[in-house]
């Protein structure tokens, strides 16, 4: 059998030749369109400082968790991988034992995205040939590692490559965004860098730094820590401060997409318990459903995007959380309700025309039952892009099938790439951008609308859907 690795030209085109030659020239018509990437997690001092990047392995499986999990799932443990051991039992790998490892499990990615996505990244950008494994390990690391010193692979060189039009950061509300601001003065650079407002652990009286967020957030505003009004007030002020750094969106991750409408005399009795640590889980799911809420109203006033990530049960293995802390692959999806969870809050601003309500799911049976429906009638919601253990190829096929006939293709985000590796961005939006055209060659084929109407919607969810969304 061949072990040539190979990027097919026609990948994730319908088999049919004739459907194919259709999805081919719509593909054609997107392909080289800028990348517009309004959700990720990409560290802006990343391209601030502009640093060749150290190693294949801290570039491409440190800190990709697709990757690390299911290695971790065969039976390597996560510090061989590189991940540091915060119990200090292990050491962590070095560099090319990691890669090492990785190569000697890369079987394990037939058929994922991850594999997809790392496929593309090996040919198309460090020229490898040859599908990874224990024998050629050592001198793949060597060849990538030689690309990586080059001035052609620092980060602002493949930012400009990579055609990157607008890249979303993932942001601490108290964070003082000094790189975003050095950037945006930054005449060398062209690019759009900007930051996004993640206020989840200030809003969920559950999480463990709820109170010690909430007392640095407060005593920048000068208020008492039990004071709701101010702890109000403050939240507001941060987001000011965001947009004024160039912030467009707030994120929420949320366990269930609650929304509950209270006096402001009842949140706050709850919001002075919630800082001395005295709510039970209900009623902190209750008081963070006010804020969820709360933050719509903000939305509305400041004109902030407002996007909600739920469904996904954080840190599953407890262990793994306390040895290598969050974001290391144990992070599952949960069955997720929205026609009941948001009433409130779209019986309040779901048809207040500049507000943009951006539902994501990891739960697909909610796409055709609840999202798609919801974004059907409501002026103010949109529906956003599958993400994290659906941003696969089959997946995303399924969530066009399940929305479209509801929803239309114009209720929806446009792509969002979600990612803390930088390498994989273009990948992760070519391969949209090839499953739309799929798509929407089957429905030219099965006569549904004509081939240029499919390449105006091709175009549309590239660059005109993620514009108008998120306020671009």
């Amino acid at each position: 059998m061949s072990t040539k690795l190979q990027s097919d030209p026609d990948r994730l085109f319908p088999v049919d030749s004739e459907t194919r030659a259709i999805a081919r020239r719509l593909y054609e018509r997107v392909a080289d369109s800028p990348i517009i990437s309004p959700h990720g997690h990409v560290d802006p001092r990343l391209i601030l400082d502009n640093e060749a990047f150290p190693d294949p392995a801290e570039l491409l499986i440190r800190y990709d968790h697709y990757v690390t999990r299911l290695i971790h799932a065969a039976g390597v443990p996560l510090y061989e991988l590189g991940v540091p051991d915060r119990t200090g039992e292990n050491p962590t790998a070095a560099a090319r034992d990691a890669w090492r490892r990785f190569c000697e499990n890369w079987h394990l990615f037939a058929g994922t995205a991850s594999g997809y996505w790392l496929r593309h990244e090996f040919t198309e950008l460090f020229g490898i040939t040859e599908h990874p494994n224990a024998d050629n390990a050592d001198r793949l690391f060597d060849q990538i590692t030689a690309v990586l010193a080059t001035p052609a692979f620092r980060p602002r060189a493949l930012f400009e490559r990579f055609g990157i039009e607008v890249l979303a950061t993932t942001d601490d509300p108290m964070d003082d965004l000094a790189a975003h601001k050095a950037l945006a003065e930054d005449t060398s650079f062209s690019g759009r860098v900007l930051p996004t407002f993640r206020p989840d652990v200030y809003l969920n009286p559950a999480a463990p730094a709820f109170v010690q967020s909430v007392e640095k957030l407060t005593q920048w505003n000068g208020t008492p820590v039990d004071d709701f009004r101010g702890y109000l007030d403050a939240l507001a002020g941060r987001r000011r401060y965001f947009i004024e750094h160039g912030a467009v969106s707030a994120d929420h991750g949320v366990l269930q997409p609650l929304t509950v409408d209270m006096d402001e005399s009842e949140a706050a009795s709850l919001y002075a318990r919630a800082v001395r640590g005295e709510l039970s889980d209900r009623e902190a799911a209750v008081f963070q459903g006010h804020m969820l809420l709360q933050s719509a109203r903000m939305s509305v006033e400041d004109g902030i995007v407002m996007t909600v990530h739920p469904g996904v049960y954080r840190n599953h293995s407890s262990e793994t959380f306390e040895r290598f802390g969050p974001d290391t692959g144990h992070d599952i999806p949960v069955s997720t309700n929205y026609v009941d969870a948001l009433r409130p809050v779209l019986e309040k601003y779901g048809n207040v025309p500049d507000f943009h309500l951006v539902l994501f799911s990891v739960d697909e049976t909610s796409y055709s039952r609840e999202i798609a429906p919801l974004a059907g009638f409501y002026q103010s919601l949109y529906i956003g892009a599958p993400w994290w253990f659906l941003d696969a190829p089959d997946a995303v096929l399924r969530f066009r099938s399940a929305v479209t006939e509801t929803a239309g293709f114009y209720r929806s985000s446009g792509f969002i790439d979600d990612t803390r590796a930088f390498l994989s961005i273009p990948a992760r939006h070519d391969m949209s951008r090839r499953l739309d055209a799929a798509f929407l060659a089957r429905y030219v084929s099965e006569g549904r609308f004509e081939e240029e109407v499919a390449a105006q919607i091709a175009v549309d969810l590239v660059e005109t859907m993620p514009r108008k969304v998120f306020k671009l």
